[in-house]
């Protein structure tokens, strides 16, 4: 597989970052595309647990390339912090044997009026609040797209990030005033991110080239996709989105790949749904929630915040393997379902006396979409054991198949918990 993209089918928190570690066995380069730290993915290896929101989880493998390409918004002190955390559970980034981390040039800056933006806006929004992790993601993209926001590169020419800062406190400052915050110290952010910028210097580049380079090699590159589907600013459930293209095509415009280098596309997605914020959630269920939650699974890696669960959603999954042209399906979290006597899937959706097999765009129509659903029969069998196809209960691979063949897509790996030996490959 050499050049592959690997997005979340769902809303986010599909367990991307545990495939993608298991996926860097067959890859020399991983690259993440969109998003921010925002985003968290967790990892175990052996008893050992690896929380990661802005650098790609393959650096977790010795030898590797992991790229933070142009579509992501950095935070640097957020970079330098996870960087620190790394090195002290002996992960040494750029150094030795160890992996190697490249930071776009031109990807955009996070800075501590896009966090304080980001928290009063939600605030103001009251009952419709979007749910935001008030990292300043979206703020930071609107100032990408406004053509005033502030480039790692930036951080490369002292004089010119001091003066362009100035520029933006002070306008910003203003608007946070109408918020009534306290107005912040261009003097003290400058000082915090030009020490940040002196401490990445060495990981900074122009990832474009190299990644040309790369794949010219014969590299087998893998993009890494940060939320899901239906979190994308386009494709998903808006205004309830972050604020990128997190679907596969933003892969080619938040790294620079051409489109006609891109080999397969593997679309990762949960036994059954999950998100975190506000926005519809047709199939969400209490005693579904109730029962993961009390497992201790199913919490937020960046928040922490416990996430909404429903059953399996086929209507949402196949708009996803549609929008980003899925040909193989990652399955994780299986042994959530361990449990269960009968498990839904819902197939179809009802609302206003209409059936919709289709995702409907409109959020009215979709507040008010109710499941159809159809019931499969649970294992009822603990599933953390397997290794192989043949390992599993008859009826568990009855599920997995099921729920591909309504999704439309080919079932590639099925996953029975965190670590990276609990993850079957299919075919």
């Amino acid at each position: 597989m050499p050049t592959t993209i690997l997005v979340g089918a769902q809303w986010g928190d599909e367990g991307k970052g545990k495939i993608i570690d298991v996926l860097m066995d067959r890859h020399d380069v991983v690259v993440r595309y969109a998003g921010g730290n925002n985003a968290g993915h967790t990892v175990k290896i052996g008893e050992e647990k690896f929380v990661l929101h802005l650098i790609p989880s393959g650096i977790l493998r010795p030898g590797k390339v992991c790229v933070i390409g142009n579509g992501v918004v950095v935070d640097p002190i957020a970079l330098v912090t996870e960087l620190d955390g790394l090195l002290k559970q002996g992960i040494a980034v750029n150094r030795g044997l160890g992996a190697k981390l490249l930071l776009s040039e031109t990807a955009h800056m996070v800075m501590p009026y896009h966090r304080l933006l980001d928290e009063h806006r939600e605030i103001q929004k009251g009952k419709r609040k979007i749910g935001t992790t008030k990292r300043g993601i979206g703020p930071a993209y609107g100032d990408k797209a406004a053509r005033t926001g502030l480039r790692v590169i930036d951080l490369l020419k002292p004089e010119r990030f001091a003066e362009k800062l100035r520029m933006r406190i002070r306008e910003n400052n203003e608007i946070l005033r109408t918020f009534g915050v306290m107005p912040l110290s261009c003097a003290k952010i400058l000082k915090e991110y030009l020490a940040a910028g002196k401490r990445l210097r060495s990981f900074i580049a122009n990832t474009v080239v190299y990644l040309h380079e790369a794949i010219k090699a014969g590299k087998n590159v893998l993009f890494e996709g940060a939320q899901g589907t239906f979190l994308d600013i386009d494709h998903g459930t808006y205004p309830y989105v972050t604020s990128s293209n997190t679907t596969a095509g933003g892969a080619c415009t938040g790294s620079g790949m051409p489109p006609n280098k891109v080999d397969k596309v593997v679309g990762v997605l949960k036994a059954y749904t999950t998100r975190v914020g506000g926005g519809p959630l047709p199939t969400e269920n209490q005693m579904l929630g109730d029962l993961l939650h009390g497992l201790g699974r199913e919490f937020g890696a960046t928040t922490g915040r416990p996430r909404r669960i429903g059953w399996f959603d086929a209507v949402a999954t196949r708009y996803a393997a549609m929008v980003n042209g899925i040909d193989d399906l990652a399955v994780t979290n299986l042994d959530g379902l361990d449990t269960l006597e009968h498990i839904r899937v819902c197939v179809a959706y009802k609302a206003d006396g209409k059936t919709h097999e289709v995702l409907p765009n409109d959020p009215d129509v979709l507040a008010r979409c109710k499941p159809v659903y159809e019931e499969c029969e649970g294992w009822n069998t603990d599933l953390s054991a397997a290794k192989t196809w043949d390992d599993l209960p008859k009826k568990a691979r009855n599920y997995l198949r099921k729920i591909a063949a309504l999704t439309g897509a080919k079932l590639g790996m099925a996953s029975v918990g965190p670590r990276r030996e609990q993850t079957i490959c299919v075919r």
